[in-house]
């Protein structure tokens, strides 16, 4: 049974959608904390995300933002905001699909439905800029091609994958690599980000590794390699 999260903090719109699709045959959550709703949305990995704009705390552009940083999930966008700039942004921003509200029934069951058809099979599917990486297999889908990277380049760029646009430590890396952080080998930990940049360099992603000094690594938009934005950094 496919799980759906509703985030929405109008009460009674939001049990209307519950009864909804509950009765369509998914299984439903709720989400009534608006502190911190992409963790939570994280922890508990749904199928589909209903999600509403005008939200306290975290607007849902923000969320969705967030969100698509950090996984695949797929985001419906269901708002009183009809106005064309409020659609495009939140499609730029990754979301799946957007309405407006007041919507008929039959209209949104047929866009849950689309939406959960274009991500079967896609669950263990990390997002990147221009490819997608398996996160059980570690691999690359890229260019319309796909390769399977050495398991301790997955691993890395499964990482990075995860943080988004965040900074990633090396206590982070080691743990990922090696299960601790207890004895950081540098060389070693070197080694194998050299050869992932290498392999990404290779094939002209429009990612790049960034090494922020004395702080940690980060993956960021960009044709050039880490190397020559360190370079001009200078």
């Amino acid at each position: 049974m496919k799980q759906i999260v509703i985030v929405e903090d109008e009460v009674f719109m939001r049990e209307e959608l519950k009864e909804m699709l509950y009765h369509a045959g998914y299984e439903v959550t709720l989400i009534v904390s608006f502190e911190n709703v992409v963790e939570q949305l994280l922890e508990l990995l749904p199928d589909l995300v209903l999600l509403d704009l005008n939200l306290p705390y975290m607007n849902g552009f923000q969320i969705c933002r967030k969100l698509k940083q950090k996984s695949t999930i797929p985001v419906l966008i269901l708002t009183s905001r009809d106005q064309m700039k409020d659609e495009l942004s939140a499609l730029e921003l990754g979301a799946d699909e957007y309405l407006t509200k007041p919507c008929r029934k039959e209209r949104l069951l047929a866009r849950v439905s689309n939406v959960l058809k274009r991500y079967e099979g896609r669950t263990n599917l990390l997002e990147g800029n221009g490819f997608l990486l398996d996160r059980q297999t570690y691999t690359l889908y890229i260019h319309n091609q796909s390769l399977i990277l050495p398991k301790n380049q997955g691993k890395i760029l499964e990482v990075f994958l995860e943080h988004g646009e965040e900074v990633v430590y090396k206590e982070e890396l080691c743990i990922a690599l090696w299960g601790t952080t207890e004895f950081i080998d540098e060389n070693a930990l070197n080694v194998n980000l050299t050869r992932l940049k290498k392999t990404m360099q290779e094939l002209s992603m429009n990612q790049s590794i960034q090494t922020l000094r004395g702080i940690g690594y980060r993956l960021v938009k960009s044709c050039l390699s880490s190397d020559k934005i360190e370079m001009e950094r200078k």
